[in-house]
């Protein structure tokens, strides 16, 4: 039996292309897609949300990493599409600096451009509290109350470990916002101590993880950044960069028995490198299910 080899202009060939391929992918996932912004939106019907809620518009943001290695015009022209999607309400879910204090005056001047009719919300990620792994430890043991401090100055509610009611249409809305989890002190008895269950709730935690943790407790949208969408989704490898347990949450909507969680990929990254994860704002509108018609009455 004989075996043919494959002639060596077709190996080269082959070869050729595959390194073409590859050098243009690396060139996109480092020079294009780390920046290109898209805007993704979400009718979501929500089982118990009230008729007088229904079209709720709320703008999602999460995961700046602001540092030296995140262009600010970028981020600024990031802000600007925000505003102009009009949103009645907006969620931050953490990770607003990189590392260290020196960028904190910066992102909490950049957030405070953001306004909402009924506010701007916010909880701090890992990055907040210097924490790199679910270990805990800290290397800038205040950093997260520098970030806190800066943004409560700007206008925005910074929740931790708590929930803050609003009105709207002459109706009740909690927002809840529950510490990273990896910082060791998210608390969600103590978050929904003074909540009604019968009330609809906005949940925001940094780590979509959290909501693991959030049974039976009532969250009608759980909202979460942290994982970046794992910043590459390469073909036949996945999302390799984030680990197992996270790609259970790596991006996107998912349905919990308690309601629903929506995983942002975010806006910065931690290192300039996206492929098939491109960065977004997300845009919510919440609706109420539709009633059903009531039947004519029989003489």
């Amino acid at each position: 039996m004989q075996h043919t080899q494959m002639p060596w202009s077709r190996w080269t060939s082959r070869v050729a292309r595959t390194v073409g391929r590859t050098w243009a992918r690396l060139h996109y996932a480092y020079h294009v897609e780390p920046t290109w912004l898209e805007v993704n939106y979400h009718r979501l019907t929500l089982p118990g949300w009230p008729a007088t809620l229904d079209g709720l518009r709320v703008a999602h943001l999460t995961d700046f990493h602001c540092g030296h290695h995140m262009p600010l015009r970028y981020l600024e022209e990031t802000l600007a599409r925000t505003l102009a999607e009009e949103p009645d309400l907006i969620a931050l879910t953490g990770d607003y600096i990189h590392k260290g204090y020196r960028y904190v005056p910066t992102v909490a001047r950049l957030l405070g451009r953001l306004q909402a009719p009924l506010g701007v919300f916010a909880v701090l990620g890992n990055h907040d509290y210097a924490v790199r792994n679910a270990l805990g430890w800290r290397r800038y043991p205040r950093l997260h109350q520098a970030v806190t401090e800066a943004l409560s100055q700007v206008g925005i509610c910074v929740l931790r470990n708590r929930t803050v009611t609003i009105h709207h249409r002459n109706t009740q809305l909690h927002i809840a916002g529950l510490e990273d989890l990896w910082s060791g002190v998210v608390d969600p008895q103590a978050t929904f101590a003074q909540t009604c269950p019968a009330t609809p709730r906005l949940v925001l935690a940094h780590n979509p993880r959290t909501a693991e943790l959030l049974y039976p407790h009532r969250c009608d949208l759980i909202l979460s950044g942290h994982t970046h969408g794992g910043q590459i989704n390469w073909p036949g490898l996945g999302r390799f960069m984030l680990p197992r347990r996270a790609r259970r949450y790596a991006a996107g909507l998912f349905q919990l028995p308690h309601g629903h969680l929506y995983v942002n990929k975010g806006i910065g990254y931690g290192w300039r490198f996206r492929f098939n994860t491109r960065p977004e704002v997300a845009i919510f509108s919440l609706h109420a299910p539709a009633t059903p018609a009531l039947a004519p009455a029989l003489d």
